[in-house]
């Protein structure tokens, strides 16, 4: 399958680890949005500030010119995505994204945060995030996942909701 996925959610909230087995479970290639943020993003994010939509926008549009490329091939790629605008801005460009939504308690996820090493977005930025975040509407069709389960519960729910069966790895 060709599947365009966006793994979204605040940080802390297991993208990383998720979008990865999405990706291995569908044969499809991976990509951290992180991967795609300028080094002004990074340096302010290290220094404790939270990104606002100007310093995103270029970071968007990376993203949702390396989905349109892979249009017809499939990839999975992790995302905030916090913002409905935001998402408009991806799907702008791949209109057949489909989106997983990991989503959880702010507790849960902080404490997550906090127990990361060598990531440059600092555990207080965790309430930022949750104050910015606009949950997908039910228009969206987003798959709605809890975070509270385990990565590998979440992969093959996302894949089963993907109408892709069961993992391939």
């Amino acid at each position: 399958m060709s599947h365009l996925v966006l793994v979204m959610g605040v940080s802390g909230a297991g993208k990383s680890t998720v979008g990865p087995l999405i990706a291995q479970g569908l044969g499809l290639r991976f990509d951290d949005a992180d991967s795609f943020h300028p080094p002004a993003n990074v340096a302010k994010m290290s220094r404790g500030e939270p990104l606002d939509d100007g310093d995103r926008a270029p970071w968007l549009d990376a993203i949702g010119a390396h989905l349109s490329a892979h249009r017809g091939r499939g990839c999975v790629v992790t995302c905030s995505a916090l913002k409905r605008a935001y998402r408009d801005r991806l799907r702008a460009t791949a209109p057949d994204l489909r989106l997983v939504f990991l989503q959880g308690d702010q507790a849960l996820v902080a404490a997550r945060q906090a127990a990361r090493q060598n990531h440059f977005m600092p555990a207080s930025l965790v309430a930022s995030q949750f104050a910015t975040l606009e949950p997908p509407a039910p228009e969206e069709s987003a798959i709605l996942l809890d975070v509270a389960a385990t990565p590998d519960a979440l992969a093959d729910a996302a894949i089963s909701a993907l109408g892709a069966g069961t993992r391939l790895g």
